[in-house]
């Protein structure tokens, strides 16, 4: 297993490398995703941004609804926060829905409407990092610029033979260095489509087809048949628990009240319900927030929730009360929302859950 990288990188030419690979896109490779039909620069920021850590199955629909309703960066600019977050329901990690808006509004602001043509200019709006910017410019703009999403990672990786878990420092720089070597400087919206797609089809997580792959003849990993130890898996760190009480004031008339999240911390600006610390009596709180009795208290089942850094535990706790007074109706980040229709609002996945089961639930 080699170990000076950027040798190996020489030993096997990026102009063969790349050859190989247009080859093997002409014949196999995506050519009807829905973001490569008339692919803009808005139209592919866009979908590379849905894209990360997302699958293409899961984003298709999502771009789709995204592209309908927003054509064009001054719809998507000028297009509410709540919208945009209701639009994002359940496709995750939500501050990439709030650093898209961000980055719509200064382009629109700023460079009236007209993405930057460099790495450099991309890379200073929120959410577009080096790789989103090289995939921006290849495929929508035809100038030449190395890419490295977690497909790219994998078949270089693998190719080269490449130690080191792929996110760390060194091996990212090693990876850069690679992909550089390797993106040709003619055809290049088909090949940085077609590395991607390798790497999605072919090159895959588990059980890769390497009988099939146009580069199996230099690939290190295969060579050695040690596939399966590449890219090398990110040391694992026992997640924490976290408990929390959300409480779910309702009315009579079936509405529940909801509140919108600070735009920092998890579902940053969706609308979520109370949190409490677990220890706090749900019927108390309100006696002490709103001045008036509640009535009962139904405790819902136990909802579940991983995030990349924790795992969540959530008590839900469904309070019957009475009309609120005219102060809480009145802030502008609470609001009594009928459950069978969350009128177009952001919502985590698991308070979208919530809500489906109480609109199922009478009385």
């Amino acid at each position: 297993m080699p170990t000076n990288h950027q040798d190996s990188a020489h030993s096997i030419s990026g102009s063969d490398f790349s050859q190989r690979l247009l080859l093997w896109f002409d014949r196999e490779g995506r050519k009807n995703l829905p973001w490569q039909k008339n692919p803009t620069a808005y139209r592919v920021w866009l979908s590379e941004v849905m894209l990360q850590q997302t699958q293409v199955a899961t984003v298709i629909p999502y771009f789709k609804r995204f592209t309908e309703r927003y054509p064009t960066i001054f719809e998507l600019a000028a297009a509410p926060d709540d919208q945009i977050m209701h639009l994002w329901t359940g496709l995750g990690y939500y501050a990439r829905a709030r650093n898209l808006l961000k980055a719509a509004r200064l382009i629109v602001a700023e460079h009236a409407g007209q993405f930057p043509n460099t790495v450099e200019g991309l890379t200073t709006l929120p959410g577009i990092g080096k790789s989103t910017a090289g995939a921006i410019l290849s495929l929508a703009m035809k100038k030449r610029a190395p890419i490295l999403d977690g497909n790219v990672k994998r078949v270089l990786c693998r190719h080269y033979a490449v130690t080191g878990w792929p996110d760390r420092s060194e091996t990212l720089k090693q990876l850069w260095a690679l992909t550089d070597a390797v993106t040709p400087t003619g055809r290049v919206a088909d090949y940085t489509q077609g590395i991607m797609d390798l790497g999605a089809t072919v090159c895959t997580r588990t059980s890769p087809q390497c009988d099939i792959c146009p580069l199996a003849t230099t690939c290190l990993a295969f060579g050695s048949h040690t596939q399966h130890l590449f890219p090398e898996k990110k040391p694992k760190k026992k997640l924490p628990t976290r408990e929390t009480q959300i409480v779910i004031p309702q009315r009579v008339d079936g509405s529940v009240r909801m509140e919108r999240r600070p735009e920092r911390g998890i579902w940053g600006g969706l609308w979520s319900f109370s949190e409490l610390p677990t220890e706090v009596d749900a019927t108390q709180w309100w006696r002490d927030q709103e001045g008036s009795e509640p009535g009962d208290t139904i405790e819902l089942p136990v909802i579940a929730h991983t995030f990349s850094h924790f795992h969540l535990v959530i008590t839900p706790v469904l309070l019957k009360v009475n009309d609120p007074t005219p102060r809480v109706a009145e802030v502008d980040s609470c609001r009594w929302v009928d459950p069978r229709v969350p009128e177009g609002l952001g919502l985590p996945a698991p308070i979208a859950r919530l809500l489906e089961l109480l609109s199922q639930t009478e009385g």
